[in-house]
């Protein structure tokens, strides 16, 4: 038994995480301050004697005694975090030199959950480790963009001058239960809007691309990550090479939910990518042959039954 620590474990991918590491028999702590978090993603683990629920903000240092730290601290919708940039700074930087602090000190493994958005609107496709991105260091989407970008950073220098062992995975759209209806990020717009009967708003003309992984398949991949050995680092991209238009994705939803929705066309938000798809090549060869594989047709009918029932019981 392995005692693991999970920062933002009541969020959409960090509820999931720690119930899977909790189901392979490991002792979980979840650390979050609850700001896009919620205790009912995780209610139904607080009967487990090998789960516990810690509320702490990351950009504050805690002691604890952990063998493993899975770092998701972080709002991940640009409506969560573009509503206080200058804290989504800081949880993706304070946030990770006081994990690794952490790790330093306990000589843990740590895997920090980086973005694909650290390769902003990419000039290279599909987008590879390699790629350096093309990101503006100013914009409206900086303060996630560049606040994973330094985290990435720190843990390359954690582990070059501490010897801190890490693991950096690049998660590419992720999508599925637990995720929050108001949390702006296109998947669950488009299912809480297409139940609802409401307009579907595209931006654009919907022609921008974009890859989808249901959360199963990247738990699956944190996992394997984390256990590898023989002095893997990463980065590593995590996402479904599988690429699909918005507007096809729009189409989709209503098809799968019936609705009598209407698609709206609004203007294009500044620097939003207008491609974005994972070369998984290095993940497929480092995490045992994984590639994901639930598709975006079987992974939608889930994602919507759950929303189906949060609207019907809200």
């Amino acid at each position: 038994m392995k005692r693991i620590l999970v920062t933002g474990g009541a969020g959409f991918l960090g509820s999931h995480l720690c119930e899977r590491l909790l189901d392979e028999g490991n002792d979980v702590i979840c650390l979050d301050n609850f700001f896009t978090g919620s205790k009912s993603n995780i209610v139904h683990l607080l009967k487990n004697p090998y789960f516990e629920l810690v509320r702490h903000d990351v950009t504050m240092p805690i002691f604890i005694e952990v063998d493993e730290i899975y770092n998701l601290a972080c709002p991940a919708s640009p409506i969560h975090y573009q509503y206080n940039a200058i804290k989504t700074v800081k949880t993706s930087v304070m946030g990770a030199i006081n994990m690794l602090g952490l790790a330093k000190r306990l000589k843990a493994k740590i895997l920090q959950a980086s973005t694909s958005e650290v390769y902003g609107d990419p000039e290279i496709h599909p987008q590879p480790e390699s790629y350096w991105g093309n990101v503006n260091p100013i914009g409206p989407r900086s303060c996630y963009d560049e606040g994973k970008r330094c985290a990435e950073t720190l843990f390359v220098n954690y582990h070059d001058q501490n010897d801190v062992d890490i693991k950096i995975a690049r998660i590419f759209n992720t999508y599925g239960p637990r995720m929050h209806p108001n949390d702006g990020r296109v998947v669950s717009n488009f299912i809480v809007q297409a139940i609802k009967n409401q307009n579907i708003t595209v931006y654009g003309q919907g022609t921008q691309t974009r890859s989808f992984m249901y959360v199963d398949d990247l738990v699956e991949a944190l996992i394997r990550l984390m256990n590898t050995n023989n002095g893997v680092t990463g980065p590593v991209n995590l996402g479904n090479p599988n690429e699909f238009s918005i507007l096809e994705l729009a189409n989709l939803v209503l098809e799968l939910t019936g609705s009598s929705s209407k698609i709206s066309y609004q203007s294009l938000p500044v620097d939003d990518p207008i491609q974005r798809r994972p070369d998984i090549t290095l993940a497929k060869k480092l995490l045992n042959g994984w590639e994901p594989r639930i598709q975006l047709r079987d992974g939608l009918i889930k994602t919507i039954e759950y929303f189906k029932d949060l609207l019907k019981n809200s």
